[in-house]
């Protein structure tokens, strides 16, 4: 058994918290220069080059990415002989993401949904656990900004759809978008599971690394065909028309019901901020 204080897991998170509200993964920094060098039209690549300057900006001055700080997503994967003590974990959580946000001037967005008074702190956090072989702890965390957040949707589809059905949803909800979620985006995808496991397998996926592809041959075939479809919509970098609409569509999955297909697309701008640890 190994113990783990929940007062290392808050500095954790603090720091994790600090290092997303600044810094692109370097997986998406590369996918942007990549679209920039094959870009064809004018304004697009203009666009493409300013979100590169951005985040370079953003690192030097160590000023946010992006004035949409998000909603804090943490995942926390745990060996099953791990053994917290110390404050709840909840609260080590949500201490590390107050602490981040006030002392790295991140806009706070999270409010009430009936009232919509805002909580003051960006907290809570979105908090998912998994319990895994092992004593390892290894936490994610994603700031998810809103504008992208806004976009996604979750298909019921009937089993006979199948994988075109599948692909078909996952393009058109980029087509839907349209510029709004500041593209070139990145495509979270959960097919399978329920309602519910669906859609955390669409945010999981938006924690790997842009241009990767499920270690699975059939679920790699609907990411790539999925991803040269949404690049022919030629929506562009932030709506301007252009090669570039995606930098990478990634799909998860998991065994679902005999009467049914559910498949849910999560929407990531081209802000794509992910921090991994292993305790």
């Amino acid at each position: 058994m190994r113990k783990i204080n929940t007062d290392l897991i808050e500095e954790k998170i603090y720091k994790m918290a600090l290092s997303a509200g600044v810094n692109l993964t370097p997986s998406c920094i590369d996918a942007m220069h990549k679209a920039l060098k094959s870009e064809t039209g004018l304004a697009a690549e203009f666009a493409l080059k300013t979100l590169i300057d951005n985040s370079e900006i953003a690192v030097k001055e160590h000023m946010p990415v992006c004035q949409d700080t998000g909603m804090a997503v943490v995942i926390l994967e745990i060996g099953q002989n791990v053994f917290f003590e110390g404050k709840p974990l909840k609260k080590a959580v949500n201490d590390g993401v107050r602490r981040a946000y006030a002392d790295g001037f991140f806009r706070k967005s999270v409010c009430d949904p009936i009232t919509r008074i805002n909580s003051g702190d960006n907290t809570p956090a979105v908090l998912h656990t998994e319990i895994t072989d092992g004593d390892d702890l290894k936490i994610t965390f994603m700031p998810k900004g809103f504008g992208s957040e806004n976009m996604s949707k979750l298909y019921m589809l009937k089993p006979a759809q199948g994988v075109e059905g599948i692909i078909n949803a996952i393009v058109d909800t980029v087509k839907q978008a349209g510029s709004r979620p500041c593209p070139p985006v990145y495509v979270g995808v959960g097919i399978g599971g329920t309602f519910d496991s669906c859609a955390y397998l669409a945010k999981k996926a938006l924690t790997r690394d842009v241009g990767t592809n499920n270690d699975r041959a059939e679920i790699a075939e609907i990411e790539n065909e999925a991803l040269k479809r949404i690049n022919n919509l030629n929506i562009g970098s932030q709506g301007f028309h252009g090669n570039t609409t995606a930098l990478g569509v990634s799909c998860e999955y998991a065994p679902t019901h005999i009467a049914g297909l559910p498949v849910a697309v999560n929407i990531q701008c081209h802000c794509v901020r992910c921090v991994k640890e292993i305790l």
